[in-house]
């Protein structure tokens, strides 16, 4: 287990290296060689950001296990980046298995794929040894958290650079805020919340004939087994700035959740659409952490607040105030929005070029297991602690997936699927 002097170390060093990207530029010693797992809009972006963190970067291969959506993703790179992208024929890779075959062809890998498979491509990509930049949440369950952290261990040995996609560590504005919250600025810790308040991606209409494991994979947002829920793929976010300012993860949870506009068989799966969790740290101190997705004409917000002895911080404030109240006042106001998504590539790319060690895997596993651990504590409606969580052996991601299996969960004679119910579901 990662403990807080490890935590805090590694979110600093993270932080004065991103601090420094705006003056990176990559020495001349040799091309990049990148492959891209997962060709969806997010892994699209990624590597189109990457490309813009410095020279000398190539994509080489690609795998996906469905060709229209590498061919998508393939012609928007290509019109972006037109001089960084190679990759012929015979290195575009479709099925379960192709990202083997794209991994062995880079130097570096980037795993965009739905995040119930992170753990695998991530694990085969350390095995091979290569970097990694891989997107959150690292897991949908305790199992895959526990082999994203030997992955993390294994990486170490062989000084492999990885990055995770928790863009808010790589903006001066969290950066700036944290430190003076853990320099004492709001003095000792005592309540925190977080939110993320807002809209949600449509569900997807099953196509004519469509098999059921098809259409899971390509509708996977609104499946627990590919998703984590939304609390583990999106909220991870502000939960994660939690973790970072407290310096660890919460000892137990409770909370409650359910469905109240995701009523469509067709479209919505399985997964709740909003979700309230008490985490309490170790210290006694609790975060109150809400997520809510898709219901009009309510109250939206993104953003985080703690609570100290000495006065209040709160953070992104309409994504653009970041302030500090009470004796120590403090305040930043920005221009204009922190790309984040932009700035996360920076210190990859130069870590890879000065071999310096990086590697966020511990911090991202933390926060994806305290996601995870909240969504249990939801579905079930139970108190949850920490060590039952994280030594859960409910795994939700099958060990192998394939076209002639069934899926994991299935629709009822009426075609709904399988949803959680407070006090009957068990921890999972």
């Amino acid at each position: 287990m990662i403990t807080r002097r490890q935590f805090l170390t590694t979110t600093t060093t993270a932080a004065v290296v991103s601090a420094a990207a705006h003056a990176f530029a990559a020495p001349n010693d040799g091309e990049i060689k990148v492959a891209l797992v997962g060709c969806g809009g997010r892994g699209t972006g990624a590597v189109s950001q990457h490309f813009n963190a410095g020279k000398d970067t190539k994509l080489v291969a690609m795998a996906d296990i469905a060709r229209d959506r590498l061919d998508k993703s393939l012609q928007i790179l290509k019109q972006q980046h037109p001089d960084r992208v190679d990759v012929s024929m015979a290195n575009q890779f479709i099925g379960f298995d192709a990202y083997k075959e794209a991994i062995a062809l880079a130097d570096l890998v980037f795993v965009t794929s739905p995040q119930g498979f992170h753990p695998y491509h991530l694990e085969e990509a350390v095995r091979q040894g290569k970097h990694v930049f891989v997107e959150k949440p690292l897991a949908v369950d305790a199992p895959g958290v526990r082999r994203i952290l030997a992955a993390a261990e294994e990486a170490k040995k062989k000084n492999l650079k990885i990055g995770v996609g928790l863009q808010r560590h790589h903006q001066p504005s969290y950066q700036e805020t944290v430190k003076r919250i853990q320099d004492g600025a709001v003095g000792d810790l005592t309540s925190m919340t977080c939110y993320w308040l807002g809209n949600a991606r449509a569900g997807l209409e099953r196509m004519p004939d469509e098999d059921e494991l098809h259409y899971q994979l390509r509708n996977w947002y609104y499946f627990t087994w590919i998703s984590g829920d939304f609390i583990v793929d999106q909220h991870i976010h502000n939960i994660d700035i939690i973790n970072w300012i407290k310096g660890g993860h919460p000892i137990r949870a409770q909370g409650m959740g359910g469905r109240q506009v995701r009523n469509d068989k067709r479209l919505h799966g399985q997964i709740f659409d909003h979700h309230f969790v008490e985490y309490e740290y170790a210290d006694g101190s609790k975060l109150f952490s809400q997520c809510r997705q898709g219901q009009p004409g309510t109250y939206q917000e993104v953003s985080e607040h703690v609570v100290g002895t000495k006065g209040r911080a709160d953070l992104n404030v309409g994504s653009k105030l970041f302030r500090i109240t009470g004796p120590n006042a403090w305040e930043l106001r920005l221009k204009q929005g922190e790309d984040g998504h932009q700035l996360e590539h920076f210190p990859l790319v130069e870590a890879i070029r000065n071999d310096t060690p990086y590697n966020e895997l511990e911090i991202a596993a933390m926060g994806t297991m305290t996601a995870i651990m909240g969504r249990m504590a939801t579905y079930s409606g139970k108190l949850i602690e920490w060590e039952d969580a994280f030594n859960s052996k409910v795994q939700l991601m099958p060990e192998k997936v394939t076209w002639d299996m069934p899926p994991p969960v299935v629709p009822d004679a009426d075609g709904n699927y399988p949803v959680a119910m407070p006090g009957r579901t068990p921890p999972a």
